[in-house]
């Protein structure tokens, strides 16, 4: 199988035959650095272009098409105009706070980075509690929505940031629960351990019925985690102009909107290796020559692949279901999923006891 440990020992091996163990891992570092804000740019540009052609196709229309061949480079366009946009700061506001908010916001993004293994031998931080980690830093990100709503001084932006506050608290529940079910089934909450764990099977099959529960339990959670229709009361247009961000512009504003695309490549990165084998590729049981064939493709394919056929689905139900109100967004999460979450954790931890999984 292809594996990227030997770019990583290379560059690791080049740097330490020129500078001293300390300046090497402080190298090492800014590389890994640079290459998740290289990372980040290019999520950025792919996915918004990727969101306009999606719901062109799904509309029958033809979406961006001026901007370079079939429109693919409008991302490039709308990025040169946030970067020359006057950012402004209205009177009242909490000019430190209103400023910090949109930093935090990617500050948390990058921290979610850390663990997520891109590829066979190719993730930047494998520490053995992963899984708990990602929970825990993703839970700071409704700090900043709080925070940017609360220093705008606008009353349309602070509804919206107490709104993604109550809906972020609410269905981080459902989605820790379906984590946990995996975790169960592992025994690990490291990630490599739990990716290593679906060489023969990905969770989603050897799980049965409870892990397909628990997958589609996690796909609405995260959904609304990342304040995404149907569940964008935080950012309800028609309702709130703009929602937590209404007093952003320029680059404030470009932050913010990276950070969401951001996040939800990244839950859909968890989502890929918790349930769909990560950078593992499609095998099944002793099949020799099948899984033989299927070591061909690249890890990193694989990755992706499934990333994105995680994102084109959040992005189906974006332009396929109408938003929900606040108080049926709230319903959902308390008097539906959290139980059927709750009742599934037993079934899984009993089925994990019994060994009856694959």
């Amino acid at each position: 199988m292809w594996s990227f440990s030997n770019i990583a020992d290379s560059i690791h091996n080049g740097l330490s035959q020129t500078f001293n163990p300390t300046v090497t891992v402080i190298l090492e570092m800014v590389i890994a650095g640079l290459a998740v804000i290289g990372l980040f740019a290019m999520l950025g540009l792919v996915l918004v272009i990727m969101e306009r052609k999606v719901s062109a196709w799904m509309q029958i229309r033809l979406g961006p098409n001026r901007v370079g061949p079939k429109g693919m480079l409008q991302s490039f366009a709308d990025t040169l105009k946030l970067l020359v946009k006057e950012g402004l700061t209205p009177n009242g506001a909490d000019k430190f706070l209103f400023n910090l908010a949109p930093f935090i916001a990617m500050i948390v993004a990058m921290l979610l980075m850390a663990p997520i293994a891109f590829a066979k031998d190719f993730q930047l931080w494998d520490l053995n509690i992963g899984v708990l980690y990602v929970s825990a830093i993703s839970s700071i990100m409704v700090i900043s929505i709080l925070m940017a709503g609360w220093a705008s001084n606008n009353k349309y932006s602070l509804m919206g940031a107490m709104r993604s506050g109550a809906q972020i608290v609410s269905y981080e529940l459902s989605a820790g629960l379906s984590i946990l079910s995996i975790v169960i089934l592992t025994g690990s909450l490291k990630v490599s351990t739990i990716i290593q764990s679906q060489a023969d099977g990905w969770w989603i099959f050897k799980g049965h019925i409870p892990a397909i529960i628990a997958f589609i339990i996690f796909i609405i959670a995260v959904t609304a985690e990342t304040n995404r229709a149907p569940f964008d009361l935080a950012e309800a247009e028609s309702e709130l102009t703009a929602g937590f961000h209404t007093e952003y512009s320029g680059m404030k504003f470009a932050l913010f909107f990276l950070a969401e695309y951001v996040n939800v490549f990244i839950v859909c990165a968890i989502g890929t290796i918790l349930f769909l084998g990560g950078w593992m590729p499609f095998h099944i049981g002793h099949w020799e020559g099948f899984n033989h064939v299927m070591d061909y493709i690249p890890s990193s394919i694989w990755f992706f692949g499934k990333t994105f056929f995680l994102i084109f689905i959040i992005m189906w139900f974006r332009w396929t279901f109408p938003r929900l109100r606040i108080d049926q967004l709230l319903n959902l999460e308390w008097k539906y999923l959290l139980p059927i979450s709750m009742i599934n954790v037993l079934v899984i931890t009993a089925m994990a006891i019994l060994k009856w999984h694959f």
